[in-house]
């Protein structure tokens, strides 16, 4: 088994594929990346048992074999190299042979054969999503995602896919968001929870691609497949939450404000805000709007006047400031709209304008009680 390959080319696909191995893991074979070698198809596969992802590559070749490669070893010696064309030679006694212009390494490999194989679907429903919507999805919702392990069906971003148009959304009881887009469909309905890792793996990678990704699903996994890169994962198992019962569907008080100096102020203040609860606290009243903050225990307190947009009832409701300034951030438009109840009911974000044609994003925010 023997063939020749770019060695920037490779260090990228791997880099990308390395994302997947765990830094521990039980099963000794996990450690290694899995090379197929068909003729001049290179397939390579990463897994941790929940997630595979391969990748296949054009290379120099006429062989064709499976071998487990050491991924850190071979990960470190090839950011040393500078681009150059690498021989890969596997030798009789359970070891592979690098060749570069500077010299040779022989590293020790393990049979492919003990390599866990990815999960095949069978008989799955199946969508088709352009690489940077759904980037754009994972990115708008992925943040809000929980990480309590006893509430796993939180700890993941919901799909929901129907013919009227697709839904993602990601909520840790705190936060909410739910991004939707009706100019995209789905033949079938189906909703299933996806985990973070693989998504951030997914999202990385999205960004730089034009393809159209092709979503295969039933009860149990999903698999991704666009450009040279396959992605299969298990789904989290369960029932999401009904979010539409938390969302506030009557909010007479509407605030519209610049996102960049909304943003800002809140930033600035939350410095002063107390370290545990990261409380701040807004009262508006006509064009007003003034963000507080105070940490009794050092005396310490801060507060920012900003005009604004305003229409509602005069008020004061407290938020966690982690929580606004992450929503915030994630928001690319220029104006946003803080729409209220009461002062103990959710705040609802939406950004104004910078919107596609067919898509929303709506953030939900929970208040914190505020000490009077």
């Amino acid at each position: 088994m023997k063939f020749i390959v770019s060695s920037s080319y490779l260090l990228k696909q791997l880099q990308i594929l390395g994302s997947v191995i765990n830094s521990s893991n039980t099963l000794h074979i996990l450690d290694n990346f899995l090379f197929e070698l068909n003729n001049s198809e290179l397939k390579v596969s990463a897994s941790d048992l929940e997630t595979t992802m391969s990748a296949a590559l054009q290379i120099e070749s006429t062989s064709q074999g499976s071998i487990a490669v050491p991924a850190k070893l071979l990960l470190e010696t090839l950011k040393t190299f500078p681009e150059q064309p690498l021989t890969f030679t596997v030798k009789d006694n359970n070891t592979i042979e690098i060749s570069s212009d500077l010299g040779k390494y022989v590293l020790a490999y393990a049979d492919g054969e003990e390599f866990p194989k990815a999960e095949s679907l069978d008989d799955p429903s199946k969508t088709e999503v352009p690489a940077e919507i759904l980037a754009t999805a994972i990115s708008k919702t992925i943040f809000a995602a929980g990480n309590d392990d006893l509430r796993p069906v939180m700890s993941g971003v919901f799909f929901q896919f129907a013919p009227s148009g697709l839904i993602f959304v990601a909520t840790d009881a705190h936060k909410l968001v739910k991004y939707s887009r009706v100019d995209i469909t789905s033949s079938s309905e189906a909703n299933f929870i996806m985990p973070k890792k693989p998504l951030n793996i997914l999202k990385n990678i999205l960004m730089t691609s034009d393809a159209e990704v092709s979503i295969e699903y039933n009860d149990s996994n999903a698999q991704f497949s666009f450009d040279s890169y396959t992605l299969t994962c298990r789904l989290i198992d369960g029932k999401y939450p009904n979010y539409e019962a938390v969302i506030p569907k009557e909010n007479p008080n509407k605030l519209l404000i610049n996102r960049a100096q909304f943003l800002s102020s809140v930033r600035r203040v939350a410095i002063y805000a107390n370290k545990t609860t990261h409380q701040i606290r807004l009262k508006i009243a006509g064009t007003e709007l003034n963000i507080s903050a105070e940490d009794i225990d050092y005396s310490n307190k801060a507060d920012e006047r900003l005009t604004c947009d305003y229409q509602g009832d005069d008020m004061q409701i407290g938020f966690n400031s982690r929580f606004l300034t992450e929503m915030l951030n994630n928001l690319q438009s220029d104006e946003i709209q803080l729409e209220m109840s009461l002062p103990n009911r959710a705040g609802i974000l939406t950004p104004v304008d910078g919107l596609d044609d067919g898509e929303t994003v709506t953030m939900l925010v929970m208040p914190v009680m505020l000490n009077s």
